[in-house]
């Protein structure tokens, strides 16, 4: 482990859920640069993508499904 650490947004499902969700984290990563996701983490979780720096998600899967049951 080189001892680099890296921020990046992580989308994921909870294991008891169908909403998506995401976290800005600071981890490791190794000599090649993969980051390094510390079971804890990964602990309830299915991780769908790991994204380079801190991004903002506008819209989600389902968010637009909400907003339309709510209206109706």
């Amino acid at each position: 482990m080189t001892g680099q650490k890296r921020t990046v947004t992580i989308i994921y499902y909870c294991d008891d859920g169908l909403e998506l969700h995401h976290k800005v984290k600071i981890f490791a990563q190794n000599e090649v640069g993969r980051v390094i996701i510390p079971p804890a983490f990964k602990e309830g979780k299915s991780i769908i993508a790991v994204c380079d720096g801190e991004i903002e998600i506008l819209n989600k899967i389902g968010d637009r499904i909400l907003s339309v049951n709510y209206v109706a």
